[in-house]
């Protein structure tokens, strides 16, 4: 007997020239090119009507191939390549998608929308992934850390990065295309069984010593594997061309330390996330008061996200 899981939120992410490639234009008898938006609605038609759906698109992708979260991720920096993460529903565990545009009317963002979206009064919020969209808009950084610095909180987990454009989200189909405006998108998970840590590699992590060492600082946070996703957000100025031609370097780290634990993520143009535990009320590393720095270039965000235990 076959048993169909169905997914209720679907994140997938692909690089810039598969959403811009060409397809086939049977009435002209030649190759068109076709846009993000073409691409998308194809790709949700193959998803269930009440799927909540982000798609992002982005310079280059971190992978597992299928067949077996022990594959060899792989880091693919140029050529087309994406990925679909399809989470059905989990017992204890909330993923919603949110979505703030910057108003060209207004300069201070309304912190009640984070509310609406249930990144406030929330006590089972955990893990918030944030991509920013049209960072080379006039404002865009600035709109980014007012909405960042409100949830820089040590019993939250904050990782993402900046991505060249965001294609799908259907809770927010008749709002501003990306193309108008600069803003904001993510994934927030809540659920009370949620374990998640994420290290930072900064500059000075440039060779193979230095990139095991921060995945040992990931590894001490004791994040149990089993049914865990790994994430990788890293600057497209990283990659091969940072460690001097040797490619994967990164990916190949976190699977010395994670054998088990499938990654995903990309290469972008900014990264959000500093070095970070929660589970309950431990944190790696204590800044004092002082809010960490989660705004970032020319590094790479390590995350782990640990949707609890499975009966």
């Amino acid at each position: 007997q076959k048993v169909q899981v169905l997914p209720q939120t679907v994140l997938y992410i692909a690089d810039a020239e598969t959403f811009s490639g060409h397809e086939e234009c049977h009435e002209r008898k030649k190759a068109r090119k076709r846009n993000s938006k073409e691409t998308a609605l194809a790709l949700e038609k193959l998803l269930p009507k009440r799927c909540q759906v982000l798609g992002l698109v982005t310079p280059g992708v971190v992978v597992t191939p299928m067949g077996s979260s022990s594959n060899q991720p792989q880091e693919i920096e140029e050529g087309e390549a994406g990925f679909a993460l399809l989470f059905p529903k989990i017992d204890g565990v909330k993923i919603h998608t949110f979505h703030f545009s910057k108003d060209s009317k207004n300069r201070v963002f309304d912190e009640s929308k984070f509310a609406e979206a249930g990144l406030k009064n929330n006590p089972d919020l955990r893990v918030v992934l944030l991509f920013g969209y049209n960072s080379w808009k006039s404002g865009a950084t600035r709109f980014l850390h007012q909405i960042v610095n409100p949830l820089n909180e040590k019993s939250i987990i904050l990782a993402g990065g900046q991505v060249e454009s965001f294609t799908s989200l259907t809770s927010e189909n008749s709002s501003a295309q990306p193309g108008d405006a600069c803003g904001v998108v993510g994934l927030a998970f809540s659920g009370p069984q949620i374990q998640s840590a994420t290290v930072l590699l900064d500059q000075d992590v440039a060779d193979e010593r230095t990139a095991e060492a921060a995945m040992q600082r990931l590894k001490a946070a004791n994040i149990p594997e089993h049914n865990t996703i790994g994430f990788m957000f890293a600057c497209v100025g990283r990659g091969y061309r940072h460690y001097k031609t040797k490619r994967n370097m990164e990916a190949d780290a976190f699977r010395k330390f994670f054998p088990n634990v499938p990654l995903f993520g990309f290469f972008g143009h900014g990264e959000i996330g500093c070095d970070r535990i929660v589970t309950g009320n431990f944190v790696l590393r204590e800044c004092n008061d002082i809010k960490d720095d989660l705004l970032h270039g020319y590094t790479t965000v390590m995350t782990l996200i640990h949707l609890g235990s499975t009966k």
